[in-house]
């Protein structure tokens, strides 16, 4: 017998199969309604599983919503990365926006879920995993932003690392703040860019 990947058995495979389920009722669900007005009950009718089951899965509906919100996250910062390597050559403001433009529109795609979302990265359990890969994927979205900065000859490593907790900063405010909810996604993204451009000005100053 070849040393190829061993065929998942049966039992795993439905295990899979109702975690999709799972998945594609609660995404439906928070995408119709958003997360507030979707109980779990709902997302288990949809997904056609017992009640008992779908906790296997997920103990509470905000582990649910950031199963459903890593997916998207993680997508996003996908598509920020190949953006912003388009960008390339054109200073360092300009990539480091190309990046984060999919992050805010995914925040933004459902702003209750997005800001819930956020919220429950930042004040939830980091031991429960699902919350602990959402935390992982801001981390990358913070290590690929240190990485962009770095390439300005101005912006040292250590700087670069704090500026990008800085940068994540902003965009968690712009993208969360009650007084900001009523503005396009345009509007939002071009306050971002003259925060991030006054956070970077004085490293130019002194050079």
């Amino acid at each position: 017998m070849g040393r190829g990947h061993m065929p998942i058995g049966r039992r795993e495979r439905a295990k899979q199969a109702k975690r999709e389920r799972i998945m594609t009722a609660a995404r439906e669900l928070f995408a119709e309604h958003g997360v507030s007005r979707v109980t779990t009950q709902q997302i288990a009718d949809r997904a056609d599983v017992a009640i008992g089951t779908l906790y296997l899965y997920a103990s509470t509906k905000a582990e649910l919503l950031i199963m459903v919100q890593n997916e998207k996250f993680a997508a996003a910062i996908h598509d920020g990365l190949a953006a912003a390597n388009a960008a390339v050559g054109q200073g360092v403001l300009e990539p480091v926006v190309a990046l984060i433009r999919p992050v805010v529109e995914c925040v933004r795609e459902h702003v209750e879920n997005g800001r819930t979302y956020l919220h429950e990265l930042v004040f939830g359990d980091p031991v429960e995993p699902y919350r602990r890969a959402g935390l992982a994927l801001a981390g990358r979205l913070e290590e690929n932003i240190t990485g962009l900065l770095t390439r300005d000859e101005y912006i040292d490593a250590a700087d670069a690392a704090t500026l990008a907790r800085v940068i994540t900063a902003i965009i968690h405010m712009n993208t969360t703040a009650t007084v900001y909810l009523h503005r396009s996604d345009e509007a939002v993204l071009a306050d971002i860019r003259d925060q991030i451009h006054a956070t970077l000005a004085p490293h130019h100053r002194t050079a």
